[in-house]
């Protein structure tokens, strides 16, 4: 059987194929678990702080003392 793609979800106990497919007994699968559209925005704007922050503590940012903190 040639390998093929099939789209599947968990619904908390068990792993379900969203659409009929003929499987038999025994077929071996590889699951890979995708991330969610949460992970992926979280992904982001990991991305974006972390290049804010790059920007603002850039290589030319002097460095700062005890002694330039003001009360």
């Amino acid at each position: 059987m040639p390998a093929v793609t099939l789209k599947a979800h968990f619904d908390g106990r068990h792993i379900t194929l969203d659409e009929p497919y003929d499987l038999h007994p025994g077929t071996p699968l590889a699951v890979t678990v995708l991330p969610t559209q949460a992970d992926l925005e979280r992904a982001q704007w990991s991305q974006v702080a972390a290049a804010g922050l790059a920007h603002a503590y850039g290589d030319d940012e002097p460095e700062y003392t005890l002694a330039d903190i003001k009360p």
